[in-house]
């Protein structure tokens, strides 16, 4: 078998280490393959018509169902032409933080069925699944043993001894960033980055990144189709650093992928680093021995930003100087999630007077800002915890709904219109509001915009005339409708930005083999703007891709908040 991954576990544990290491690594893959390897098809396998939906396990329940079934009967009628995948949240027997605090990262939470419904997805829909690898629950087994001394968890945790100087470590919580626990040894203190109930773990140990690897090959024999490393910028320690992006961290990344490339070649990587962006680009690596997408971080504050002031002109910079590595990864691109909207990853790129201006108008539309420790000890806003429909517009505002889902879906069109691969939260395609209830019952911000719905309501508001689904889904399905069909969407192929005036987002698309062109033009005010498609390099006459109606190059006038997609 051949041993790429070895040159990384010299740099992470020693060469004197590394050849004992690389043979028990080869037994995990061995015992995932039968010894067979496949070095072929490492190209990421995406086109035009891939895009995922970000969606809970039991986000849609209904009596007597398992809600991974009921999910699907989601997907099948209502969601076949219009996305090609699923990312199901964390799916497995969870503690807290909405299952990002994992118990057991082989099995699925009973509560949502079983692994053939994952299975029984998959056979329809690309799967993406959650590799929580940074850390795991405190009533996990294996952080059970640590607790009762057991050794073969002794070292499967950071424990910090005595009291050294952590004020350089990156917090992305305002909660004390150790947690002390009484073991069957005495007391210690354990590295807990998001939580008390969120144990790290010690990828220093090369027995827990043997265990990372069985548990993510696992994944890909499951189904997998992509495997999101969710708060990996944080994996490695090392006390008197920042603990945030070391280069351990990428060589853990680049060992994973040598992996994933020789045993399931098939599973891409998409790296979840809510981070300043020049810090997430570093993700792709040399744009063939890291992740195949990475997140998109600046995109939703950036957005939000354009459709604010109804300014496009810092996301046409922005965009404009978006780079690739090499043409085998792309962006995957989106505006909300599970999470809120990270400001992070908007600095260096908006002035801090309006990334301000983006927290006071989450306030004044009913939003939560949750924040971060600094190294001087002071806090900052980290996260807006709001629906992006209601980031857009105010829940208690008098403007007609038919306006503001207009505004929402300029957004959304801006995002299917960037280089990259979509990921769509459910709560956008199926246009939903804040759930400020749901904070009030577990006090925790980001519940806001992770409402459970039954089937029954789902389906009773997207028929209802007027509704705000009603507005919505549909104009959300005819979006996806038109970009899955115009292979100048493709994830992997090119875009360059035009100047089409401070209210209007332009960009020209091309398929990689540049057999086919789409201007791409956004009116991101609520006021009719006039433009000149000849003045921007199309030569018409051609239809709108997404109407259907006849578009001419000659000036002509983009309505509030109209989307325009030509072929040129």
């Amino acid at each position: 078998m051949p041993t790429p991954w070895l040159p990384y576990l010299i740099d992470l544990y020693g060469r004197e280490r590394a050849p004992e290491i690389a043979s028990r690594l080869e037994a995990v893959i061995t015992a995932h393959t039968g010894g067979r390897s496949n070095a072929e098809g490492r190209t990421i396998s995406l086109s035009e018509r891939d895009a995922l939906l970000i969606t809970y396990g039991d986000q849609v329940t209904a009596p007597g169902e398992a809600p991974l079934r009921t999910l699907a009967q989601v997907c099948d009628e209502r969601l076949q032409g219009l996305v090609s995948g699923v990312h199901i949240l964390p799916f497995y027997p969870w503690t807290s933080d909405d299952g990002f605090s994992v118990v057991d990262y082989r099995a699925i939470d009973p509560a949502l069925g079983a692994w053939e419904d994952v299975r029984a997805l998959g056979r329809r829909f690309r799967l993406m699944v959650d590799g929580v690898i940074n850390h795991i629950s405190a009533s996990s087994a294996w952080f059970q043993g640590f607790l009762h001394d057991e050794p073969r968890y002794r070292d499967y945790f950071v424990v910090v001894e005595g009291d050294p100087d952590l004020s350089q470590v990156v917090r992305p919580r305002a909660l004390p960033l150790l947690t002390t626990f009484q073991t069957a040894a005495g007391e210690k203190r354990v590295w807990t980055t998001f939580s008390a109930d969120q144990i790290d773990l010690n990828a220093q140990n090369p027995d827990v990144l043997l265990e990372i690897v069985d548990v993510l090959l696992g994944y890909a024999a499951e189904g997998a189709d992509f495997i999101r490393l969710d708060a990996i910028a944080y994996l490695w320690k090392e006390i008197g650093t920042t603990c945030i992006h070391l280069p351990q961290t990428h060589r853990v990344i680049q060992l994973l992928r040598a992996v994933l490339d020789l045993a399931a070649p098939q599973v891409a990587l998409i790296t979840e680093t809510n981070v300043p962006h020049v810090d997430n680009l570093s993700y792709f690596g040399d744009g063939h021995n890291e992740a195949q997408l990475v997140y998109n971080f600046a995109l939703p504050p950036l957005t939000l930003h354009t459709l604010r002031t109804g300014n496009a002109t810092a996301l046409r910079e922005w965009a404009g100087s978006l780079t690739l590595p090499s043409a085998d990864v792309t962006f995957f691109n989106f505006l909300a999630s599970h999470d809120g909207i990270g400001l992070n990853p908007a600095r260096g790129i908006l002035p801090q007077a309006d990334i301000d201006a983006l927290v006071q108008q989450t306030l004044a539309h009913g939003g939560l800002i949750s924040t971060k420790h600094n190294a001087d000890g002071s806090q900052s806003p980290y996260e807006m915890n709001i629906s992006y429909f209601d980031a857009l517009s105010n829940p208690t505002g008098s403007e007609p709904l038919a306006l503001q889902a207009a505004r929402f879906m300029a957004a959304q069109a801006i995002m299917l219109m960037i280089v990259g691969m979509p990921g769509i939260y459910f709560h956008s395609l199926f246009g939903s509001r804040g759930w400020s209830e749901g904070v009030r019952q577990t006090g925790r911000n980001r519940t806001i915009n992770r409402e459970k719905l039954t089937l029954a309501r789902l389906e009773a508001e997207l028929e209802k005339p007027g509704s705000l689904r009603h507005h919505v889904y549909p104009a959300y399905a005819a979006l996806l409708q038109a970009r899955a069909a115009t292979p100048a969407f493709h994830p992997l192929g090119s875009q360059r930005v035009v100047d089409a005036g401070a209210h209007v987002f332009g960009l020209w698309r091309e398929s990689p083999d540049g057999a086919a062109r789409v201007l791409a033009l956004q009116n991101v005010t609520a006021a009719p703007q006039s433009v000149a498609p000849a003045e921007l390099g199309w030569r018409g006459p051609a239809r709108d891709l997404i109407t259907g109606s006849a578009v001419a190059p000659a000036a002509m006038t983009l309505a509030p908040y109209q989307t325009l997609w030509v072929l040129s």
